[in-house]
């Protein structure tokens, strides 16, 4: 493997991204070994509550720091210099060469992730809907992560 500065900070990137990957993965299962329904979300638990503050806490951290961290390393790994790109610019870059399958999906994920972090639903029902939406973003994700950290692998042996 090239141990280049490059090289390095994408494999730092990666782990970090991976810390938080991983426990996503334990509140997602943790969430999908029931079913949810309005009610659960009104009068929640200490544990549920802490899955839900830990899973938003976890949701948002990866999804920042994938992209604020990791694609601009990709993309300085890969031999582009990002840092006069407008954040738009990269993501149609690294769609571009195959390392984001849609640019505008990861903008759908953003939304999603704001949204989650800081919209305040009155009715159970609307939080329901907008936890929903947030574990689906999060799944793919986790998914564009695997995608990355394979490509990653393929190109670099990190």
């Amino acid at each position: 493997m090239n141990e280049s500065p490059e090289h390095l900070a994408l494999i730092r990137a990666l782990r970090t991204c991976e810390g938080h990957a991983a426990v996503l993965r334990e509140d997602l299962a943790e969430f999908a070994a029931r079913t949810w329904q309005a009610a659960d979300l009104e009068g929640l638990s200490t544990a549920d509550r802490r899955l839900l503050d830990q899973f938003a806490f976890r949701f948002t951290r990866l999804q920042d720091l994938m992209g604020a961290r990791l694609f601009p390393v990709v993309l300085r790994a890969l031999g582009e210099e990002p840092s006069g790109m407008p954040a738009l610019d990269r993501l149609a870059r690294l769609e571009q060469i195959g390392w984001l399958p849609s640019a505008d999906e990861w903008g759908t994920i953003r939304q999603i992730r704001n949204e989650f972090a800081h919209d305040y639903p009155e009715t159970a029902e609307e939080r329901l809907a907008k936890l929903t939406l947030a574990m689906d973003a999060a799944r793919r994700a986790l998914q564009i992560l695997a995608v990355i950290s394979t490509l990653s692998a393929d190109r670099f042996g990190t």
